[in-house]
């Protein structure tokens, strides 16, 4: 007996009529469908006429332990459908580590492509698209949390965060602290659906909306970029030259240092090494 395939199926973050043709087909024709909630799974494959299925509840609690078990149904020929409660499995959802566990067991991993809260709001946020990093969910609190927002301060692609409505004003407080006041900030919700709202402003202006008005459902936060740091100026360029000189260093490794420290040409630093006495 040949195995089967695990199956990843995109699922509508909230309107019903996002489910393509090939995602509905690959659940009908599943032998198993592994999900992070059987009512919900369950409400939306009557909405698409599917029944009888054998469910396989894997979540952030059970997936470790489920993995065995689904890895080897597929193993037994099985076609197996992995869904998240919204969106796309394995992006902020349960889904990795079974994906992991299938391709170690030499499984055929598939997928049927489809909403995405991630790529639907970045398109529509106005920033930057050609260049973005993706962080989901911050941990909410202790040492990483702050370590994670400070790789973010400096960060010059488009960060793209997801945030639960009862954490929203904490992390926007936390990124004006770290990021400053100005830098500008999108706030996408209920995508798809008949309130979806996409607010644009600064991060200042951002904390004191999520203040004034009660968040309600899930967000992606879109945040710009950092500007690119200033090129130095020869005086910047001059005074780290003669520090280097005064430890010690020659005039050629002196520029060599200085040069590679600020990102500047090589035969710049140099010439204007050659100017100290």
């Amino acid at each position: 007996m040949s195995a089967g395939t695990l199956i990843l199926v995109a699922t509508p973050i909230g309107n019903l009529g996002d489910m393509t043709q090939r995602a509905t087909e690959a659940l009908s024709n599943a032998d198993v469908v592994c999900c992070e909630d059987t009512r919900r799974t369950g409400l939306l494959l009557q909405h698409l006429g599917i029944s009888g299925k054998k469910y396989i509840v894997i979540n952030e609690h059970t997936e470790h332990d489920a993995c065995e078990e689904v890895v080897q149904r597929i193993l037994g020929g099985s076609n197996v459908a992995l869904v998240s409660d919204a969106g796309t499995p394995g992006i902020s959802d349960p889904g990795e580590r079974l994906v992991k566990a299938a391709l170690s067991s030499g499984i055929t991993v598939s997928a049927m492509p489809g909403a995405s809260a991630l790529t639907m709001a970045l398109v529509m946020s106005g920033l930057s698209t050609s260049r973005f990093v993706f962080e989901g969910f911050l941990p909410r609190s202790g040492a990483e949390r702050t370590q994670r927002i400070a790789g973010i301060v400096d960060e010059q692609r488009t960060v793209v965060l997801y945030e639960a409505p009862h954490r929203l004003e904490k992390t926007l407080v936390d990124l004006e602290l770290a990021c400053g006041a100005l830098r500008r900030v999108v706030l996408a919700r209920e995508l798809t659906k008949m309130h979806e709202e996409m607010w644009r402003g600064t991060l200042h202006d951002a904390v004191k909306h999520s203040q004034q008005v009660e968040p309600r459902g899930e967000y992606v936060v879109l945040l710009e970029g950092a500007k690119p740091p200033a090129p130095p100026t020869d005086e910047e360029i001059t005074a780290a030259l003669r520090d280097e000189m005064n430890n010690g260093s020659s005039k050629k490794d002196a520029a060599a240092k200085v040069a590679a420290k600020f990102g500047a040409p090589k035969r710049k630093v140099y010439e204007l090494a050659l100017m100290l006495k």
